[in-house]
């Protein structure tokens, strides 16, 4: 039995797993917190403290290789010698939204991103931090000679800084100089935001190895987290991830890259050779919190009153842009509640009005996937809302496809140590290639998990998605004139 280990450094914490090579069985796992910092920014070194505590206790003993998540979206700059220019930039940092809509201008705007690299640059885009860096920190810009990711970072320094650098065609889908159509870096893009040329991580392919650690483990490629959650979920062509957070985001699996002219789709890539197309919503699940607020109660509170009501809560519907909207495009709008009546204003309608909301904003955003081609025959539910009731009996039928909402574990760091497992399989020759001469990733069980159907249901959620689209359609005419 060979053993593979998969570590996933989040926003917050180090996460790794220790899996069995061929069953993807977890035998041992391992945890420990960022050390404290607050902000946009943080030292990198405080990744590599919180990699060592958690990994302790001789917990990667008998591991034969290793893989990386990370965050995405995070910038480390380095000089010419490979040390930290200053304090790593991470993915919340909102402090570039103008620097974004600068570069959107210097290009010639949200098409032109769109064609080149199959997104449109938002504040959290490492192209953006690079114009930021540019702009308010000319010196410390200037000195900037490579770029790294979060997780390209990581595996270097676990290889003992060797003069190879590397990363993956996911991570290099997020950063906003790589283009996902034509599997290639955008130089002009990164001189465009920084003033000058940068030396780039060489992207390896899905089964690459990034190298052998000075005790002989081996490093795969390593990812974002988003891809490496999706690899570890064993989702495939034909499912579509829903991801439950204060905003949601929606994708799916596709055999190409998409260009979507108004920056409606990020087309990132994946781990495993294929497509990522991905749709954000701004509201999420702070639209039931918003709502349980109103109405003196939690997230379990507000499922219950809305499980009392009934499909399409009494003829109300909430149109949930609560923080402005980006699918559809609406930034500066605000949420509403239309076909209020003496009867339906009751807590438990208004609670169902508000999970029915949420998921027809969500399903808004399935349908410009569906409307680009991206198939979608099962949904899988993720984030702690996921396991309310009320959203588990709604979500099937607004979807129109198969629910299954995994149980809680750590796909992103399993998704790392299935693709730690592949690269050592190809490495060693104990993964075949198939017909066309690829190797095929190890074949690990998918995630348990419980599954809804839409059942006699589907007629009525259709019917609530069409209320919702025609009060949608009435108050902002044309919204989705262009989309899907």
């Amino acid at each position: 039995m060979g053993k593979v280990a998969g570590l996933d450094s989040s926003s917050e914490s180090t996460r790794i797993v220790v899996c069995d090579t061929d069953t993807g069985a977890v035998i041992r796992q391992g945890y420990a917190p960022h050390p404290a910092e607050k902000g946009p920014e943080v030292d990198p070194q405080a990744w590599l403290m919180s990699l060592g505590e958690a990994a302790g206790n001789g917990l990667l003993e008998g591991v034969q290789a290793i893989g990386v998540s990370a965050q995405q979206h995070g910038l480390v700059p380095l000089d010419a010698e490979g040390n930290l220019v200053r304090p790593a930039l991470l993915g919340n940092d909102k402090r570039g939204q103008s620097a974004a809509a600068d570069l959107v201008d210097s290009l010639g705007g949200r098409t032109a991103w769109a064609q080149a690299i199959g997104a449109v640059p938002q504040a959290t885009h490492p192209v953006t931090k690079l114009r930021w860096l540019a702009r308010t920190e000319p010196a410390n810009a200037a000195r900037i000679a490579e770029v790294m990711q979060p997780h390209d970072w990581l595996a270097w320094q676990l290889l003992g800084r060797p003069a190879r650098r590397t990363t993956d065609r996911g991570g290099a889908s997020a950063t906003g100089f790589w283009s996902a159509a034509d599997e290639a870096y955008r130089p002009d893009l990164v001189e465009l935001a920084l003033g000058h040329q940068v030396r780039l991580p060489e992207v390896l392919g899905p089964s690459g190895t990034a190298g052998f650690t000075p005790e002989g483990l081996l490093i795969s490629a390593g990812t974002g987290d988003t891809m490496a959650a999706a690899f570890g979920l064993g989702v495939g062509v034909g499912d579509a991830v829903v991801s439950l957070g204060a905003s949601g985001s929606v994708f799916g699996i596709h055999h190409e890259a998409l260009v979507d002219p108004d920056g409606t789709i990020t087309s990132f890539a994946d781990a495993t050779g294929r497509h990522l197309p991905v749709v954000h919503t701004s509201n999420a699940v702070r639209v039931l919190r918003g709502t349980a607020e109103m109405l003196g109660t939690d997230l379990e509170g507000l499922s219950e009153l809305a499980l009392k009501s009934s499909a399409g809560a009494y003829g109300m519907v909430m149109l949930p842009y609560l923080e402005g909207e980006r699918t559809p495009h609406l930034p500066h709008t605000a949420g509403s509640l239309h076909g209020m009546r003496r009867e339906s204003m009751k807590p438990e309608h208004l609670a169902r009005a508000a999970v029915e909301g949420m998921l027809c904003g969500l399903a808004d955003a399935l349908d410009v996937l569906r409307g680009r081609g991206v198939a979608v025959r099962r949904v899988f539910l993720l984030g702690g809302a996921a396991e309310l009731g009320a959203v588990q009996a709604a979500a099937p039928a607004l979807f129109g496809v198969q629910v299954v909402v995994p149980q809680p574990a750590e796909y992103a760091a399993l998704g790392a140590a299935r693709q730690a497992a592949w690269a050592l399989g190809a490495a060693h020759g104990t993964l075949a290639p198939n017909d066309g001469g690829w190797v095929e990733p190890p074949q690990w069980p998918a995630a348990a998990s419980q599954v809804f159907e839409p059942g006699e249901e589907l007629p009525v959620g259709q019917a609530v998605r069409q209320q919702y689209t025609a009060v949608r359609d009435e108050a902002y005419p044309g919204v989705f004139g262009q989309q899907g």
